[in-house]
């Protein structure tokens, strides 16, 4: 029977253009050959280590976690080793030692930190720049060799059988001094892609990596293969000496590591007194409802006690108060932040705790499009803050939690379908004009890949065809489409956990002394940990800016959170489309929209801002018209009365949906909310489902099935044109104080549009002309002042 072998010394494409192998394509190999047992062991990182696990236990395929290390055997000598996890335990160490090796010790893992984290380890010594090839070479004394065999759990590779009789030389050097030393000899043969036909993307990827031409590496071609290898590769490479084999079998059998995914770690919010966090939530949130006068509302004291009662249940009380603590440090600190982002504007507690500034009640907005108590989820409040003061709420955020429980989110930028074939023709040797002529056949359009663009380009197929390079080059460039290129820093994420995250996650350096997880956000909410994104929105600098300077130049404060939102100055602005400059309506179909719908209350720049998008912005004709009685809206259905008078009749919001399916099939709002999750993502089966049950609610409620069923699909119709509306309603309050800057205090609206636009030509050159059209005469510099008169 044919051997069906586990590769150790296989590194993915998580280890950044040195690889060409996917976890998909690597399990799919795997699979196909009746595999059963898998093992990674990137350079210097475990990116990949949770994705593997998942794809592995999904595969019935038992997965060997390991990772490649430089060690520092000695003051002068350091080498490659192979860790591989024994148990969980040696998991552990190995987040640590990655986390080490990429924020304190770039160079290489010193002995004695390896020793410390010995336990649960197994070494196994690589055959290209391992400890045994380095000692046949005369680099390191046997005495250490012996050491290190002694010290450790520690296994000598033996690289497959070949045709080179330097190379099958060194083997038996290998296999004698192992046997003299009674180290255990395992098969490690070096897989870096997927099949014989990738061997020069590899090549191409690893000159990306090292900044050099093909033209560098005379011998690429040279270099034995490393192919995923199949029983032909395993027969054929140590066919002479079976007990290997077996003795890789003993090594797989050793490796049992058993990763918790079920479990949530969400951080403590600290107290120093002897209040509950619980009791505090409960005493913060009346405390403001008295304040802002609201405590003798029976529905608002009904809505906060069925929240904070959901909140205790899921168990996110401390979550709430952490956020409600670095918004306190934001107000203290003068630091402005949004009126909120996404479904979190939809929750009393949030406005209440002054995480949001939208009352929900006002706006009819649902607690449970924000956290589901049908749905078990972690809560995601994301915040804004001005783009240049976002880093002062993160700092106070690790310095209150502490830096070793606190980390930004690293995210990978791939190769896209022009990267790819650009970097591929650097490589490649091609001139500036070269490359230009590739780049042209490429378009630039964010998720086109290279197959799509070969398929719709006649020209592009011709050129291909015209030279082997040409096809070389293709054949390449869409082999490395795709991959990772670099990591880099999440625009938002930030990870906040009850322990040292280095318990569960590895590190990378990051900048201002916080580290960067090595999971991206996916794979860090997949192993239950909190994330929080702190976003920089530049619309709040210029507010922040615009604030600064209206007090300087008129001695006016404004309070952007305390407009009137019945300005007549405001909406006449709107009414013109004269919105350069204003959040999220500045565009040219915007204004367009605002003109025909003339708006004249806050409402009507919520429901611009959720109609103009693609598919529903076909109703913004339709809404004008209702709005100004120009065609009538007759509803004879009381509930879809109620809930569509707002909007003329027309489902613009998801609420929307939410509160027909509650009033008609008397659906809970949690229900409701998961009818609107299953029609946004089209299930079939599901969507029948939501059917069946929506159909006999309404029916039960006193509906004919007739009507329950058009109910139904009217709600199906418009769904997936719904927008949160209580995202609309929280990002509408920017647009709305930009635009009341713009028609209050014009000039220093303008001016600080010109500040920031510095560098941007194109952008000066449009305000310039704006401020010519509105007779702003702008005066030449002076030192280092813009004057700007009327």
């Amino acid at each position: 029977m044919a051997f069906k072998g586990t590769v150790l010394d296989l590194q993915t494409s998580y280890s950044l253009l040195s690889s060409t192998i996917t976890i998909p394509t690597l399990i799919d190999h795997y699979k196909h050959h009746g595999i059963k047992a898998a093992a990674i062991a990137d350079e210097g990182v475990l990116s990949g280590v949770i994705p593997f696990y998942k794809a592995c236990k999904e595969a019935t395929i038992k997965p060997l976690i390991g990772m490649r290390a430089t060690v520092q055997w000695t003051e002068e000598f350091s080498a490659s080793t192979l860790l591989f996890a024994e148990n969980n335990r040696g998991y552990e160490n190995l987040l640590k030692i990655s986390s080490a090796l990429q924020t304190i010790s770039s160079k290489g893992l010193p002995l004695n930190w390896l020793t410390a984290y010995k336990e649960g380890l197994l070494l196994v010594d690589p055959t290209n720049n391992g400890l045994m090839i380095n000692h046949l070479n005369q680099h390191v004394e046997r005495a250490i060799v012996e050491k290190i065999a002694n010290e450790f759990s520690f296994f000598v590779g033996v690289p497959p059988k070949n045709d080179e009789e330097k190379d099958n030389s060194i083997r038996t050097s290998i296999l004698t001094l192992a046997k003299e030393l009674n180290i255990t000899t395992i098969p490690t043969p070096i897989v870096r892609y997927t099949n014989e036909e990738e061997k020069l993307a590899h090549s191409v990827l690893s000159c990306i990596r090292d900044n050099e031409k093909l033209s560098d590496r005379h011998a690429w071609h040279q270099i034995p293969d490393q192919h995923m290898w199949t029983e032909q590769d395993w027969e054929q490479g140590y066919y002479d000496i079976p007990e290997l084999l077996e003795n890789l079998l003993d090594f797989i059998e050793k490796c049992e590591v058993e990763i918790d995914l079920t479990k949530t770690y969400l951080p403590k919010y600290p107290i120093d007194n002897d209040l509950t966090p619980s009791n505090l939530l409960r005493n913060l949130c009346r405390d403001r409802l008295s304040s802002i006068n609201l405590a003798d509302k029976k529905q608002y004291e009904e809505r906060l006690n069925y929240e904070v009662e959901i909140i205790e249940e899921m168990g996110f009380v401390d979550y709430f108060l952490i956020v409600w603590d670095f918004m306190k440090f934001a107000r203290e600190s003068s630091i402005i932040t949004g009126p909120g982002r996404g479904s979190a504007a939809g929750s009393l507690v949030a406005y209440l705790l002054q995480i949001t500034k939208v009352d929900p009640l006002k706006y009819g907005l649902l607690f449970e499009r924000f956290l589901n108590p049908d749905r078990v989820s972690l809560p995601d409040i994301d915040i804004d803050f001005p783009d240049h003061r976002r880093d002062d709420v993160i700092e106070y955020v690790a310095n209150k939690y502490g830096k070793k429980h606190v980390a930004q989110i690293v995210t990978f930028g791939t190769l896209a379908a022009k990267a790819a074939i650009r970097d591929t023709g650097r490589t490649f040797g091609l001139s500036t004009k070269e490359l230009e002529q590739w780049s042209r056949l490429i378009p630039s359009k964010p998720g086109t890949t290279l197959e799509d663009v070969y398929q719709q380009s006649k020209e592009l197929r011709s050129f291909i065809q015209e030279t082997d390079q040409n096809q070389q080059m293709w054949h390449v460039a869409k082999t490395i489409e795709g991959l990772p290129r670099h990591a880099s820093t999440h625009a938002a994420g930030i990870i906040i956990s009850p322990f040292p995250l280095v318990e569960k996650v590895p590190l990378l350096h990051g900048g201002e002394d916080i580290p960067l997880t090595q999971f991206t956000m996916d794979i860090l909410e997949s192993i239950g940990l909190l994330k929080m994104d702190f976003l920089g929105l530049r619309n709040l600098s210029l507010l922040e800016r615009m604030q600064s300077l209206i007090r300087q130049t008129t001695n006016t404060t404004i309070n952007w959170d305390e407009l009137p939102l019945e300005d007549e100055r405001t909406y006449k602005l709107l009414q013109r489309g004269d919105t350069t400059g204003v959040f999220q309506l500045e565009s040219e179909g915007m204004r367009k929209a605002l003109q025909l719908i003339k708006p004249t209350e806050f409402s009507d720049i919520v429901a611009v801002n959720a109609l103009y998008r693609p598919g529903p912005m076909a109703q913004i004709p339709l809404y004008q018209k209702r709005k100004e009685k120009i065609e009538n809206y007759q509803e004879n259905e009381p509930v879809l009365k109620e809930v569509l008078q707002e909007t003329y009749g027309i489902i613009v919001y998801q609420e929307q949906i939410m509160q027909i399916a509650h009033k008609v099939a008397c659906f809970t709002l949690g229900e409701a909310d998961l009818l609107r999750r299953a029609v946004s993502k089209k299930s079939v089966q599901v969507l029948q489902q939501q059917r069946q049950k929506f159909v006999q609610g309404s029916v039960n409620n006193g509906y004919s099935q007739e009507r329950a069923i058009q109910l139904y699909d009217l709600i199906v119709r418009f769904a997936q044109y719904g927008f949160n509306k209580s995202h609309a309603v929280a990002y509408s309050m920017i647009s709305y104080q930009l635009a009341y800057a713009k028609a209050h205090f014009p000039l220093e609206f303008l001016s600080v549009l010109l500040t920031t636009s510095i560098g941007n030509q194109d952008r000066l050159a449009m305000l310039l002309m704006e401020a010519k059209e509105s007779d702003v005469t702008i005066l030449p510099l002076l030192s280092t002042k813009v004057i700007f008169l009327s």
